[in-house]
């Protein structure tokens, strides 16, 4: 018997024991954010899990597997174009589909291999920051503005930081220049117009899935028009991906038509959009799964499987935290966290220069589980957070945390990692005092 393992055990049994038995559940405060934290994961299950989140998981699955990523890196040579090194490294996000855990090896592979700092610099800091589930949720979530504001940031961003520390250190950049190192030539499996094509298929898809209300005013127009048609537009975009399915990814025609029959049935007879949507990515699931003629494609569904299962408990986590930490006030009917409102403006209101600094320290340091930002600063903004620290921290937290700097430290040393977090933490709070203003 091993003392050790015993006590470790005899402590989670007493840690359990005594966080059940100080239950404040006479506390109103304490049911109050309980009723938030669940009213809040129901919201999201039933409004962005089905139509943003899963089509947005087979989105990245397509850019992972049917996008090389050779082709993006060999832009980052020592021969590229600085224009076009920092432009292929500054939208990186959007085609790799990294993380902030799974940009760190490919950053130091590029870095290790002869990349220029700047381009290298630039592709750590985009990849997390602009990751294509991100951008959708938090324009799904905290609206239209701040996706493009993060969108906007995250690039220029890129492009400064990146310049400013190939600037710093540009003796050991010049050394490295001379080198001349070549990133082998990846060719792509097919003509990048059909990857492309099928990318868009469903990222049109997914926009016009998720297209949103107008106001209660508002009964006519373009944006009504779309919204009032919108499942006739994705339905029409369907039929463009059912094209995609079987001419690109040469999926059986027989399994793809049955498949639309199935789902334009199951449309026809229910009363929600969701049970044709759900049946949809089922049997998208099931044809690329059981499809022999090419391997991608049932990669394509195993990565989104990847994707799903890395992020959705992780969001769910994110979800619950956020709704009893600072509550649920996803619509007029407003429920309050745990955490008082006044702290949170105190903190982080308004579009002070402290606010946007102390935001983007707390971003810089704390550890943010992919998409878990997007809810948490939903709460900080309800409970009265400004849209100027709330920037701050997007553009500050997905690409660093604390252990994210540990990693960056064994590749490149502590000074340029002292100095790469400071320009984060720096241009993150001019951004925010800028987007504040506005």
């Amino acid at each position: 018997m091993s003392l050790k393992k015993e006590l470790k055990i005899l402590f989670w049994i007493v840690a359990v024991f005594v966080f059940v038995f100080f239950l404040p559940l006479e506390n109103s405060r304490f049911n109050e954010a309980v009723d938030a934290m669940l009213d809040l994961a129901k919201w999201y299950a039933r409004e962005h899990v089905i139509l943003c989140l899963l089509p947005a998981f087979f989105i990245a699955g397509v850019i992972s597997v049917f996008v090389s990523k050779g082709a993006v890196m060999k832009y980052f040579g020592a021969k590229a174009k600085k224009w076009v090194a920092y432009t292929v490294a500054s939208v990186s996000g959007t085609i790799l589909a990294v993380c902030s855990c799974t940009i760190l090896p490919l950053f130091s592979s590029i870095h290790k291999r002869g990349a220029g700092l700047g381009p290298a610099i630039a592709f750590l800091y985009s990849g997390p920051a602009i990751n294509i589930l991100a951008i959708i949720l938090t324009a799904r979530i905290l609206g239209f503005e701040m996706g493009v504001a993060r969108i906007i940031g995250a690039v220029v961003f890129a492009v400064v930081i990146g310049s400013a520390m190939s600037l710093i250190y540009r003796k050991e950049e010049k050394a490295k220049r001379e080198e001349q190192i070549n990133f082998p030539d990846v060719p792509e499996k097919r003509p990048m117009w059909q990857t492309a094509f099928h990318f868009f298929v469903l990222v049109i898809i997914l926009v016009f899935a998720n297209w949103g209300k107008p106001a209660e005013d508002v009964t006519s127009g373009g944006w009504y028009w779309l919204w009032a048609n919108k499942w006739y537009i994705t339905a029409a975009f369907a039929l463009l991906l059912n094209f995609s399915l079987i001419y690109i990814l040469k999926i059986k025609w027989q399994h793809v038509l049955l498949l639309t029959a199935i789902t334009a049935i199951s449309a026809f007879v229910s009363n929600s959009p969701l049970i044709p949507v759900v049946i949809g990515i089922i049997g998208i699931s099931i044809i690329t799964l059981i499809d022999k003629n090419d391997s991608d494609n049932r990669e394509w569904t195993i990565s989104t499987w990847d994707f799903a299962k890395q992020i959705l408990p992780l969001l769910a986590i994110g979800v619950l935290v956020a709704g009893f930490l600072l509550g649920s006030t996803h619509d007029t009917t407003a429920m309050a966290g745990i955490i008082p409102n006044d702290w949170v403006v105190k903190l982080v209101g308004g579009n002070s220069i402290f606010s946007n600094f102390f935001a983007s320290i707390v971003g810089a340091f704390m550890y943010f589980a992919t998409l878990t930002e997007v809810p948490i600063l939903q709460g900080l903004i309800s409970a009265g957070m400004g849209k100027g620290p709330a920037l701050a921290l997007l553009l500050a937290g997905p690409s660093l945390s604390l252990p994210n700097m540990l990693v960056i430290r064994g590749v490149i040393g502590t000074q340029k990692t002292l100095v790469y977090v400071l320009l984060v933490i720096v241009m993150a709070t001019i951004s925010g005092l800028i987007f504040g203003a506005i």
